[in-house]
């Protein structure tokens, strides 16, 4: 067995970590730690700012961990008219690429384009020669026309029947689950006190109408396990000067819950789009990288995209009928989709039974503005808006974007300080050109390194297996050795967690003692992606660790009994398909 001093040392740290956020007094407090909410402590963290993050779940465990997986420019936005949002995505992108090398890479996409398509041949190489010139010409490389046989080269197993030609472009593929955690690990490297399931259950004020001055919290793991705190479920104070609303589709739900008022006029500050995407064996699709498909249904442009040995198809787009604890994929989306691809990939003949995993994720656009039609049509752009009481909220945005939103809620949070008045900080804070500097060049944790296939080598040299070095070397970058470190003293960590995945078993007490994961749904749905890579959805996995995971986080029988029935029920929750139909996705 691993370290046990390591493990108690873990725990001491959860318990330090809540100890200060009962005691301490804090510039933000930011509640939601999703990309949004992770990026915003990151920003606010090397301006100087004293930063309280607050997950109610894990970091990720809403719409961040439920996206397309890409970091890109926007290509479908640009006929929709919203240029500006592309130059900035792609201007993220780029420097995305340069902060998180080994989660972010480059990804080539194939455009066919087939007789009567909707968009035509000639608007798809216009609209990509614009897309090159909002990225300055600075993309991975520019795109290129492609020829009927260009694009079966490319792309063998696609229709050929009436196909015209095509395209060739590039955007970014990321593992959005650990973009969100490493926003979250380089937040508390820079002195944020970062922790996740801990949930926010009210707002603290003076009086019926004062201004804000924190958040009640009460910590969810107490009395579950012993990693968490010692308070049984009662709840505590989190001061702070502003507190930052970065909940996403819960945004207007925390607003209540803290005590603000929403919009007078629609009584809604953010609208939910809903999404899904399924995976199917990659083999059985045929696609070589991506593929970006407009759908015969209704014309819509999407995706399948490589993941390993599976293929996400994604997304559908139809305004949310249930909240996002309980949004889920519904048969009619999981129809379309499958209609969407075998439409392109006519050999496949894909069939309900080759999906392996579905999910859905709602979309926190911010409230419709004057002649967006639809969810399809409307912009990713971010609103911030602060309340009476002083809340800040931050909804719509996109992940490519979201170091910029954080920029903004930092820029707006900093005015909101001053506003708030109090004795200046004996800490020295960064000015506003200082920490957009320190944004723009501190990479994210592991992302020191020289390229990512110098990377790949070098851990191939230790880990004679290809696919786990692979994965060591890109999901934790220059990290890796420290997850290797498990297998070197316990030799049996070198195996793999689930045979025909890449995912070792080392990985388990690294992500409790270094990354925060506290249940088996952290450990298989986000830190790995085992949920959404097994038919069983992480089952089998779960029962082959959970002694080594009762010990790391100090769980009896009864609580770790308990625990897999949690994960028991998170994962129908999250990949279980209701019946029924959907609106229309345009």
């Amino acid at each position: 067995m691993t370290d046990p001093s390591a493990h108690l040392s873990a725990h001491l740290s959860r318990q330090a970590t809540l100890a200060a956020l009962d005691a301490e007094s804090f510039d933000l407090a930011i509640i939601g730690g999703g990309i949004t909410g992770a990026g915003v402590a990151r920003e606010a963290a090397l301006a100087g700012l004293r930063v309280a993050l607050l997950e109610r779940d894990d970091f990720a465990s809403g719409t961040s961990s439920r996206s397309s997986r890409l970091v890109h420019g926007g290509v479908r936005y640009l006929e929709h008219g919203h240029l500006a949002l592309v130059f900035e995505s792609s201007r993220e992108r780029r420097l995305l690429l340069t902060l998180a090398p080994h989660l972010v890479r480059p990804l080539a996409f194939t455009w066919p384009v087939y007789r009567g398509a909707r968009v035509p041949l000639w608007k798809v190489r216009a609209g990509l020669t614009l897309y090159d010139a909002l990225a300055l010409f600075r993309n991975a490389r520019g795109h290129e026309a492609l020829s009927t046989d260009d694009v079966l080269r490319h792309e063998p197993a696609l229709r050929r029947d009436q196909l015209r030609g095509g395209a060739r472009y590039w955007d970014a593929a990321t593992d959005d689950a650990r973009l969100t955690l490493a926003s979250a690990l380089a937040a508390r490297e820079a002195g944020a006190v970062v922790v996740n399931h801990v949930a926010v259950v009210g707002g603290l004020r003076a009086g019926p109408g004062a201004r804000l001055h924190g958040v009640l919290v009460e910590d969810r793991l107490a009395g579950a396990s012993s990693a968490g705190a010692s308070r049984a479920g009662a709840s505590f104070a989190v001061r702070a000067r502003v507190v930052i609303n970065a909940t996403g589709p819960w945004s207007d739900a925390t607003g209540t819950l803290t005590g603000a008022i929403t919009d007078a006029a629609s009584g809604t500050t953010v609208r939910g789009s809903a999404g899904t995407h399924i995976a199917v064996p990659r083999q059985r699709l045929g696609n070589r990288d991506a593929v970006t498909v407009v759908s015969p249904t209704d014309g819509r442009v999407m995706f399948v995209l490589p993941a390993g040995t599976h293929a996400i198809i994604g997304t559908t787009e139809h305004p949310a009928q249930q909240g996002p604890d309980e949004i889920r994929a519904t048969e009619c989306d999981v129809a379309y989709l499958l209609k969407s691809a075998n439409a392109m990939f006519p050999a496949a003949q894909l069939t309900t039974d080759d999906v392996v995993a579905a999910w859905a994720g709602i979309r926190p656009l911010a409230a419709a503005r004057a002649g967006e039609r639809s969810a399809n049509t409307a912009s990713r752009e971010h609103a911030i808006t602060q309340r009476a009481d002083g809340l800040i909220s931050v909804t719509g945005g996109k992940l490519t974007t979201y170091r910029a939103m954080a920029d903004d809620v930092v820029t707006h949070a900093r005015r909101a300080l001053t506003a708030a008045g109090g004795p200046v900080p004996s800490r020295v804070v960064r000015t506003a050109h200082e920490a957009r500097h320190a944004s723009i060049t501190a990479v994210l944790p592991g992302g020191d390194i020289v390229s990512r296939e110098a990377l790949v080598h070098d851990v191939r040299a230790t880990v004679q297996d290809a696919a786990a070095a692979e994965r060591l070397a890109l999901a934790y970058g220059s990290r890796w050795r420290h997850v290797w470190d498990y297998a070197r003293r316990e030799p049996r960590l070198s195996t793999r967690l689930q045979d025909e995945l890449p995912y070792l078993l080392a990985e388990v007490p690294y992500a409790i003692e270094r990354e925060m994961a506290c249940t088996f749904s952290d450990l298989l749905i986000r830190r790995t992606h085992i949920a959404f890579e097994t038919r069983d959805h992480g089952r089998a996995a779960a029962a082959r660790i959970a002694t080594m995971v009762a010990a790391c986080l100090q769980w009896s029988s009864t609580e770790l009994s308990q625990q897999l029935a949690t994960y028991e029920a998170d994962i129908v929750r999250l990949f279980g398909i209701d019946a029924g139909t959907t609106p229309s996705t345009r």
